[in-house]
């Protein structure tokens, strides 16, 4: 079996402190004068086709920026769901003067940036590039080529990351949040599945493209280096001719918090913390005046470090690495959310403070010393964004987009500063509602369910956010024990005899990740001798040797250290079929039930090392193969599972060997294939001397 060893990195960063004097609490203090900013000019013009332009001078550097947004509604995406995010991506892929690669040519070689999203276009150069940087924008702009082959790419990679976060209970949760917060029909709420993703056509992004990307939709922001009159002079000449048209405008029913709180429980049995998220939708729109306040309640609710959620969850009750809420504005919609990762231990408990955390703030006044921190907070991030000359640009937008006062982002600041206590108290009343929640849990429900009942009914949901009603967990069969298991799974792919006669194994196996393709050699032959190498474009990338008690691991050549759970892991996958070894190597096995591997029914089979470090093997119920197996890894963001997945069960020689073998990277599912199996092969001891040479 090929393993993969992850590690998720995640880097904290956390902003000044603020001393306050101690002053009389009793009485709310005088307010102080409001702070003075001085937000960057920009000067604005608008094209007959109706394109409008704001245009910010900055000299400092010699480099000029064009963003391109368009303002259309949001599409309700249906049996194609996805179609749009494609289509922003198939419109970077080449067009009818330039291919893909000609395109990425022409853009490298004057050292520009050119990016297309659904509702967007970028680009950036040193300005003295910004004639030839216009007139690749526009060719991407009005001549896409939308090219077949390259809508298959972006369809095999939009699968694979489907493929992936099936895995990851991060975005199975983000899926379901969204369902239960909008609802299917909305298209906040839409999913995109490998089945709608399969329906999309180049038609359906030509169709998409004509319909949208009008000028009387559009929003430019032309930023740096660069005089308005010459950036005027460049807007006439490369979009005047751009015709504007009618742009489709849609409505939408309002979502609805729910009647009571609610537990809406997705199980997934291999999970060792449960990810929670407190949410609902909220009708906020930009540019309310409750805005503004409503975020100054968040951020000392859950937006930052020393907020409550923050203090309580992690630093008080060392539930989780993070809890965090946040409340968004939305022109249709927009939503609030309290979150956190915790050990499936303390899943009710941690919900139990989330509650009490936002029953309180609603309840209770808010301390000074604790208005002062989140108003201090929000002011410094919102100075430190007018250092960059693109956020004039934003404002400036955003005050056309939303029909904002034209002094709206001159007085945020003052705003923000003359926030009362009674006003936080009057957000938290009007947008915190804990009592029409939806309570989702992300987690094994056989371990959390039954607790989280105390906090409403609850509900359970599949990874797509459709309600089911689960069934009573299947028994097992009278008398199968774990031994017997492994025992089928032996003689499945050929039996004792068989297997006994395999002295040497060589697998190559080959995979696509990211348009390189890698190649994982394994090697392994009796006693305990292991060759695990991946490498790409010919070059080793990475090496693992075992010879019997003797490991050396290196990446590009150069020795790096194993921890001892590693080390365990290579000498017992060092044999060739180490479940014949389970009892010699004093590895304890125990059935723990029938669980769904996908679509499939499968023993559960843990095992436990003599170190005490767990795997759980899963066994195909009808075949007897083993088809995933997983293990629980430690990351700086806490304990996470990780499952790899083998199949396409052939047989070499007498003995059937998994094909394909599926693992997650990251927001991507690598999908892994066999290309060579030899059974008993020629295999040379001196292969196996760390540092020797291939």
């Amino acid at each position: 079996m090929l393993t993969k060893y992850i590690s998720l990195v995640f880097t904290f960063v956390f902003g000044s402190s603020f001393l306050f004097a101690q002053v009389d609490r009793t009485k709310a203090p005088e307010a102080g004068p409001a702070p003075k900013i001085q937000i960057g000019e920009y000067k604005s013009f608008e094209l007959k086709n109706g394109l409008k332009v704001f245009v910010v001078e900055n000299h400092k550097i010699p480099r000029t920026t064009f963003s391109l947004i368009f303002d259309n509604d949001p599409i309700l995406e249906k049996e194609k769901a996805g179609y749009v995010t494609m289509a922003g991506q198939l419109l970077r892929s080449g067009t009818t003067n330039y291919t893909k690669a000609e395109l990425d040519e022409e853009v490298d070689f004057i050292g520009a940036s050119l990016r297309a999203s659904s509702n967007s276009v970028y680009a950036s150069s040193l300005s003295k590039h910004k004639d030839k940087l216009l007139q690749l924008m526009t060719d991407v702009l009005f001549h896409p080529a939308f090219p077949e082959d390259e809508l298959e790419k972006i369809r095999k990679q939009t699968l694979s990351a489907i493929a992936a976060g099936k895995e990851s209970p991060n975005e199975i949760a983000s899926n379901v949040e969204a369902v239960l917060n909008y609802g299917k029909d909305h298209p906040y709420g839409e999913l995109t599945t490998e089945e709608t993703v399969k329906n999309v056509t180049v038609e359906d992004i030509k169709n998409y493209y004509n319909t949208y990307f009008k000028p009387n939709v559009a929003y430019m922001a032309v930023v740096g280096d660069i005089s308005f009159k010459d950036a005027k002079k460049l807007v006439k000449k490369y979009f005047s001719d751009w015709e504007k048209g009618n742009v489709p405008k849609a409505t939408y029913a309002q979502p609805q918090a729910p009647e009571q709180a609610t537990i809406a429980m997705v199980d997934r049995p291999s999970s060792v913390q449960s990810v929670i998220s407190v949410t609902y939708p909220v009708e906020l729109k930009p540019g309310q005046p409750d805005v503004v306040k409503a975020n100054v309640m968040n951020q000392i609710l859950g937006g930052g470090f020393s907020s409550r959620l923050m203090q309580n969850l992690r630093e008080d009750k060392s539930f989780t690495y993070g809890a965090r809420s946040s409340i968004s504005s939305d022109e249709l919609i927009g939503n609030f959310s309290a979150s956190a990762s915790v050990r499936n231990a303390v899943t009710d408990s941690a919900v139990f403070e989330f509650i009490k955390e936002l029953k309180k703030i609603r309840n209770e006044k808010v301390e000074q010393s604790e208005l002062d921190a989140a108003k201090a907070s929000i002011l410094g991030s919102f100075a430190r964004s007018l250092e960059q000359p693109s956020t004039v640009a934003s404002f400036a937008i955003n005050t056309a987009r939303y029909n904002l006062p034209e002094d709206y982002y001159q007085n945020y600041l003052r705003n923000v500063s003359s926030t009362t206590l009674e006003e936080v108290k009057a957000m938290a009343d009007k947008y915190i509602k804990p009592g029409h929640a939806n309570i989702l849990v992300v987690g094994k429900a056989s371990e959390v369910a039954e607790k989280l009942k105390a906090f409403g009914p609850v509900k359970y949901y599949d990874i797509y956010g459709n309600e089911y009603e689960p069934k009573d967990k299947a028994e097992l069969p009278a008398g199968l024990t774990a031994e017997k298991v492994i025992d089928n799974y032996i003689k499945a792919i050929g039996g004792k005899e068989a297997l006994s006669k395999v002295k040497s194994v060589k697998i190559v196996m080959g995979a696509d990740m990211g348009g390189r393709s890698i190649t994982i050699t394994s090697i392994k032959k009796e006693p305990k001798k292991m060759l695990l190498e991946v490498s790409m474009a010919g070059n080793v990338m990475s090496k693992q040797v075992l010879n019997e008690e003797e490991v050396a691991v290196t990446q590009m050549g150069n020795k790096v250290p194993i921890d001892e759970t590693a080390k365990e892991q290579l000498m017992i996958e060092g044999y060739i079929f180490p479940e014949l070894k389970y009892k010699e190597l004093d590895i304890k096995t125990k059935l723990i039930g029938i669980e769904k591997v996908e679509d499939t029914d499968a023993y559960a089979v843990e095992l436990t090392y003599p170190s005490g470090n767990k795997v759980t093997e899963y066994y195909d119920i009808k075949s007897g193969f083993k088809i995933r197996v997983s293990r629980n890894m430690e990351t700086p963001q806490g304990e996470v599972n990780m499952a790899t997945d083998m199949g396409d069960y052939k047989e070499v020689s007498g003995v059937y060997f998994a094909h394909s073998v599926t693992q997650p990277i990251g927001a991507m599912k690598l999908s892994i294939q066999a290309s060579e199996v030899k059974v008993n092969p020629e295999v040379s001891d001196d292969l196996f001397k760390p540092g020797a040479e291939d």
